[in-house]
Order: structure tokens, then C-alpha cells, then sequence
């Protein structure tokens, strides 16, 4: 059994999202949170398998709780809920290491499919939400932070084309016609920079090569 702790500020979207997980027959509300200050205690406190936490909320909002959570030992995931497609929120929460982001307007089985995956260990991103960050990053000034460059460093040649290529929003098959490979080897590239990485999804990919700024061109593989 899954066991969730649902944060939000509204007590009517509390209990939508709860009567939804219910229903999913293999996950289980441990606790409720009216706020972030709240939410960082009942992790504490009920230790749950996943985090459904709003962005928005009063006394702390889901971005500082969310950083608070992962501070503390072994945290659990937490997947983000928000009305807003993109702002300086989602950009924050990625930063944080948040394990999803989904809109409120997810429908009921893609909310139960995104905690069983966060739970699972895997990450989710609404896919507007992936696509408008992307793009956003991509439009934006370089900043160059050489400890960004400095991660990208450890990648192999080859794992750093493909992962300028993921920055580029592009999925598998337009990196594997591009770099002329498999997408079988597209894929196990992607993974294995992620985990090089220690990062979790593509957009967090995006986030690092865009801060990393300029780098030299990528050597032949």
C-alpha cells in the first residue's frame, strides 16, 4: 500500500484528491497538511511514501517546504500540484528536486499513475509543463556556472551529446536520427547521464546544461 500525505490550503481540494487516491485501491492518505509548515511536520511525523503537495499555500508555500522536506534523512518523493501551466514556481521546485509536477486539472487515473511512478522511484512532468520550460530555459541568457560545467565534465562524449540534445527538448527518436544511433542506445544514454548526474527527469537536464552555459564543442565519440 502507497501511503500519501496530501498538502493544500483548500479543504475542498484536499478531499477531492483524497476520495481519487482512495478509489485507486492500492494507495492510502497517512495525513493531510493546510500549509507548508504543516506539511514538513506530518513528514516527519507519519513518514509517507509520497508527497502530493500545492505549490501555493499560506505561512510556507510548497517550494520552501519541499526544500525543508529533502534537507531532513531518506525523503520522500514529492509531486507537485499546481493551476499554473509555468511561472518562477515550477523552476524553483525542479531546482528542489521536486519528483513531479502535474497540473490540478490532471485527470483522476494520470494522478494515481503519477504517484504509483514517483513512488516506484521514477519522475513525472505534465507534459505542457516539460515542453514550456524547456523552451523557456532555451530562449533565456546563459548564465555559466562552472559547477554546472563541471558535472557535465564526468559525462563520456557520446552521454554529452545526447544530453545537450535532451536540453534541446528533443525526445528519443529525433536524438537518434540526429546522432545517428538506436533508440535503444538513445535511451540507455539517457539514463545512464541521469544517474551520472544525480538527476531524475529531462527537464532537470535542461535546467543543468542551461546553466552550465557555452561549452567547448563536443568531441567525437
Amino acid at each position: 500500500m502507497i501511503s500519501v500525505l496530501i498538502a493544500d490550503d483548500e479543504a475542498l481540494v484536499r478531499a477531492g484528491l483524497r476520495m481519487i487516491l482512495r478509489a485507486a485501491g492500492d494507495i492510502e492518505v497517512a495525513a493531510e497538511a493546510g500549509d507548508g509548515a504543516q506539511a514538513v511536520a506530518a513528514v516527519a511525523r507519519h513518514r509517507p511514501h509520497v508527497v502530493l503537495m500545492d505549490v501555493r499555500m499560506p505561512r510556507m508555500d510548497g517550494v520552501a517546504a519541499l526544500a525543508r522536506i529533502n534537507r531532513a534523512p531518506d525523503p520522500p518523493p514529492v509531486l507537485m500540484l499546481t493551476t499554473f501551466g509555468l511561472d518562477e514556481h515550477v523552476h524553483a521546485a525542479l531546482r528542489e528536486r521536486a519528483a513531479g509536477y502535474l497540473l490540478k486539472d490532471t485527470a483522476p487515473r494520470e494522478l494515481i499513475s503519477a504517484v504509483r511512478a514517483v513512488a516506484g522511484g521514477g519522475a513525472v512532468l505534465a507534459p505542457t509543463v516539460t515542453r514550456r520550460v524547456i523552451d523557456a530555459f532555451a530562449a533565456g541568457g546563459p548564465p555559466g556556472d562552472p559547477a554546472a560545467g563541471r558535472r557535465l565534465a564526468a559525462l563520456t562524449a557520446r552521454e554529452l551529446q545526447v544530453v545537450r540534445a535532451v536540453a534541446r527538448g528533443l525526445a528519443n527518436a529525433d536524438i537518434a536520427r540526429e546522432l545517428r544511433m538506436t533508440q535503444t542506445a538513445v535511451k540507455a544514454h539517457v539514463s545512464r547521464s541521469l544517474a551520472k548526474l544525480g538527476l531524475t527527469n529531462r527537464v532537470q537536464v535542461a535546467l543543468l546544461v542551461r546553466d552550465a552555459g557555452p561549452l567547448p564543442p563536443s568531441p567525437e565519440p
